[in-house]
């Protein structure tokens, strides 16, 4: 094939502008550069025809287009996704956001005196209502939060923070407590071993240049068996003995027992650990918390409002529409706080929902597939979990669908459900394609039948 013969840029646009909503000129630009690739395998002696080159080019722009975010039914039985966007959002916070995102607001307006006015003002104080704490303040994700703590804390030569080897923990992205550390100009100094560490390694490992002790929950794996820690309230005095702050990363973010909500293990909460001698403790927004991404700060107001000071606070600080569901959803906590069945917080209702009421949907969606030839769904019983790193030993019983297709093998339904509209993503177990009830909202349930349908009869015709 020669180079004269490679498609048309304009006529390949016209053509996929009608089956892929892009706009146009990015769909141009996608197409010059598949096709400056092809020039290249063509110079290079590869031999291509015209349609496989077109085919080539339209699997990779709708490869590309499937990029762009889009709401997903998650059927895995993972309630805090990372890579499905964490916890969703109730409806109170949703509108709340459209409401402040399609207009103007008074984000540093004092509107009673007509003046410049304090961001984030209600905001902090709702949160050290919730969390029972002198201040608090929030930045834009929990890692972020840890590093201007850091920051604030430990400087100059007063720059050695005391951490236990058995909390030096990687979270998401491969990011790790040490490399936090060394970003914020900290210095790490590790005792204890990985099982076991005590008070005694603490207190021989401070020096005139400690700045502080950091406690780093373990959110996202379990160590058993022969073990040992020692109590935060011996920490605080150790720590306080000395005249430096005892802080920790508390990570999930529970404001409820997780124990009453539903049968697992119950996570520590940010209202224990500020009564039980932490000075400041950080903590996401966007997991057991049920909001947006955010990194909270709370404990006592001195450090809360040196943090607030720093120069580096400006880069990390929250814009209005974080700043927007944020507050709603501690609202929504402080309302529903006698009553936690009420919350609109979908993370709190999918964890607390019965196994009874998903059978129950379980069945009316059954119910509306009908009978078919062309696949054996049944209703499962199945195991759900927190997920987002949280509670890695949490067992939620659930209720699933479980599909065993005729004629199609389970990746293809798999495939075919993902990149169907609404996408559907569910996981593989014991040779059947399932869906997670605990992880489905009940007005999506009518999208699961249908696309069941659909899709099973399509390849199967």
């Amino acid at each position: 094939m020669s180079l004269k013969e490679l498609p048309s840029v304009e006529k390949l646009a016209n053509s996929l502008s009608k089956s892929v909503s892009l706009p146009k000129p990015l769909i141009i630009g996608f197409i010059r550069r598949e096709l400056d690739t092809w020039r290249q395998k063509i110079l290079a002696g590869e031999t291509a025809v015209r349609a496989s080159i077109e085919t080539s080019i339209t699997e990779s722009l709708n490869h590309f287009a499937a990029s762009k975010l889009q709401p997903v039914i998650n059927g895995t039985g993972v309630l805090i996704h990372t890579n499905l966007g964490r916890s969703p959002l109730g409806k109170t916070a949703a509108n709340a956001l459209q409401n402040i995102a399609t207009g103007y607001s008074n984000l540093e307006f004092n509107l009673p005196e007509g003046t410049r006015g304090k961001r984030a003002g209600y905001l902090e104080t709702a949160l050290a209502c919730l969390l029972d704490a002198e201040a608090a303040t929030a930045v834009n994700n929990c890692a972020a939060a840890l590093v201007i703590i850091l920051r604030h804390l430990a400087n100059g030569e007063k720059n050695e923070v005391i951490v236990s080897r058995g909390e030096l923990v990687e979270i998401g992205g491969g990011f790790r407590i040490p490399e936090i550390l060394e970003t914020s100009g900290a210095k790490l100094v590790e005792v204890g071993a990985t099982n076991k560490t005590h008070l005694d390694d603490y207190a021989k490992a401070i020096t005139p240049n400690t700045a502080l002790i950091l406690k780093v929950h373990r959110s996202n794996f379990y160590i058993g068996g022969f073990t040992d820690e020692p109590e935060v309230s011996e920490l605080s005095e150790l720590a306080h003995k000395h005249g430096f702050p005892l802080v920790e990363d508390i990570g999930s973010g529970a404001m409820m027992n997780t124990d009453d909500l539903a049968p697992i293990d119950h996570e520590p909460t940010p209202q224990a650990a500020l009564k039980n001698g932490i000075d400041l403790v950080c903590f996401s927004g966007d997991k057991l918390l049920g909001g947006p991404q955010s990194g909270i700060i709370a404990g006592k107001a001195e450090l809360v409002a040196g943090i607030k000071k720093e120069p580096f606070f400006r880069a990390v600080r929250c814009d209005k529409l974080i700043l927007t569901v944020l507050q709603e959803s501690i609202d929504e906590y402080l309302r529903t706080q006698s009553d936690p069945s009420t919350t609109d917080i979908p993370t709190l209702r999918n964890l607390a929902e019965t196994t009874d009421n998903l059978q129950a949907r379980a069945e009316n969606i059954l119910g509306k597939i009908g009978k078919t030839s062309k696949a054996e769904i049944t209703i499962t019983k199945s195991i759900a979990t927190t997920g987002g790193g949280t509670m890695p030993t949490s067992q939620i019983p659930s209720i699933a669908l479980s599909v065993n297709p005729t004629g199609i093998s389970l990746n293809k339904l798999s495939r075919l459900l993902r990149t169907g509209s609404p996408a559907i993503v569910g996981y593989t177990d014991q040779e059947k394609f399932c869906l997670d009830l605990r992880t489905i909202f009940p007005w999506q349930d009518d999208a699961i039948s249908t696309q069941l349908n659909s899709k099973l009869n399509s390849i199967l015709a």
